[in-house]
């Protein structure tokens, strides 16, 4: 082979590596973002509507009590799984995964 041919080649690997790298990255900012607006709403969201919240009883407490001692507690442990599963099924679709 000769060394024209090595280059273009050893070129066309490095462009598709970064092409996929790029794609892994772009997924895994899209996936963030829209787990950073889910904790926005449960954090921010319930409290600016803790008023309709409390008229609503969970457990024997007020809602909007609850959402801020436990519940947004409890949707913040989901959102970490929601992303380390996500997050196996991006990086095996970039065979990135180990």
């Amino acid at each position: 082979m000769d060394a024209g041919l090595q280059q273009d080649v050893a070129r066309h690997a490095r462009m598709e590596i970064a092409a996929r790298v790029e794609g892994h990255y772009r997924e895994n900012v899209r996936l963030i973002k829209r787990l950073l607006l889910v904790w926005f709403l449960v954090s921010y969201g319930a409290a600016l509507v803790v008023e309709a919240l409390n008229r609503i009883t969970f457990l024997g407490f007020p809602f909007g009590y609850y959402m801020a001692a436990q519940g947004s507690i409890a949707v913040f442990v989901v959102l970490i799984f929601i992303y380390a599963r996500k997050m196996e099924e991006i990086d095996r679709r970039y065979g990135v995964d180990e």
